[in-house]
């Protein structure tokens, strides 16, 4: 969801994605090598994103990430689970 969703303001290649995980949670998520690019190319099977070569800002040979539109249909999807999911927890650990 965290990766589909930082996608949605643009194109951008794999470590820009977990720098902006990371800048966007003052550091308190990681996205890991080891989980995001394993990630990605499920992503790409199943059609929520695109990957297109380029050159990052630092003059190395990427591939950059862009949501299709199944991925931002996905997005809003995985959006209402995790808001239901949320909303369950909140009310078991108000009332238990």
């Amino acid at each position: 969801m965290l990766v589909l969703r930082v996608l949605q303001s643009g194109p951008l290649h794999g470590y820009a994605i977990a720098q902006r995980i990371r800048a966007l949670s003052d550091s308190v998520l990681e996205a890991e090598e080891g989980s995001l690019y394993p990630t990605l190319q499920r992503m790409l099977l199943e059609g929520w994103v695109i990957g297109e070569a380029g050159i990052s800002e630092t003059g190395r040979r990427v591939r950059f990430y862009t949501l299709t539109r199944e991925g931002a249909k996905r997005l809003e999807r995985e959006i209402e689970e995790f808001e239901l999911a949320t909303a369950a927890i909140q009310t078991i650990l108000r009332t238990a």
